[in-house]
């Protein structure tokens, strides 16, 4: 992992999502989504959850949008049935995509996800083609724009309460952990006032691939069609923006 930001990756595809109100939007569906599917829908009982809902709602994510989200994640939307399908493909390049879908018309989605992979030079693969290439890790992001934060300090504080590494940035600390010991990672830097940037349970490409500017730019219009689908919740790569 050293050498490579999961952290940088995310800003760069932010500071470009977020003049689209729709994306910021999503991104906090998605969060919202995931926290109630792993801990429930019932906000005072899951810490997770109340988490997403207070940073949508600081953005100001309408109620409705809100409720669809744990709805779908609960499987009370209207009586819909829901179903989960990953999908693992390349992307222009080789670039490994996974792309985590909840539909109830999967036909629809499947050819939705074939449209845009082959509209912009990938192709899916069959199961487990890419999944191999990454790693299922707890990811904590620490904040260290004004340079306050020692790097001996937070690097002990992290090992001592379970991470496995630490990414040195110049304004911030990616930390990584086994899933099993994310929450209590999470939570022992929170206890010593950490201000926590971004955290989850995600995938973690094990190699990066980086692209000539045409093929960047493909690969980038494609994240970019997959993430305007609204049956997808979560999308994983290998790309290293330049």
């Amino acid at each position: 992992m050293a050498g490579h930001s999961k952290w940088k990756n995310i800003q760069k595809r932010k500071n470009a999502q977020d003049a689209k109100k729709g994306k910021v939007f999503m991104r906090h569906a998605k969060d919202i989504y995931t926290a109630a599917k792993q801990g429930g829908g019932d906000i005072a009982t899951n810490a997770s959850l109340r988490l997403a809902v207070d940073k949508a709602k600081a953005d100001n994510m309408p109620s409705d949008n809100v409720e669809r989200a744990i709805k779908k994640a609960t499987g009370t939307l209207d009586g819909a049935s829901f179903e989960e399908i990953t999908y693992e493909g390349y992307g222009p390049g080789g670039v490994a995509v996974i792309v985590h879908i909840l539909t109830d018309n999967k036909n629809r989605t499947a050819a939705e996800i074939r449209h845009a992979f082959k509209k912009n030079n990938g192709n899916l693969g069959e199961s487990g083609c890419v999944a191999f290439m990454f790693d299922r890790k707890g990811y904590i992001v620490i904040g260290n724009e004004d340079g306050n934060i020692n790097e001996d300090d937070i690097t002990l504080q992290a090992i001592e309460a379970g991470a496995e590494d630490i990414v040195v940035e110049d304004d911030s600390y990616e930390i990584y952990t086994t899933p099993e010991d994310f929450e209590e990672v999470r939570n022992h830097l929170n206890e010593l006032d950490y201000t926590i940037s971004d955290s989850e349970v995600t995938l973690i490409p094990q190699t990066y691939s980086s692209l000539p500017e045409d093929d960047e730019q493909k690969m980038l219009n494609l994240i970019d069609m997959l993430e305007d689908n609204e049956d997808v919740q979560d999308i994983h790569h290998n790309l290293e923006l330049s």
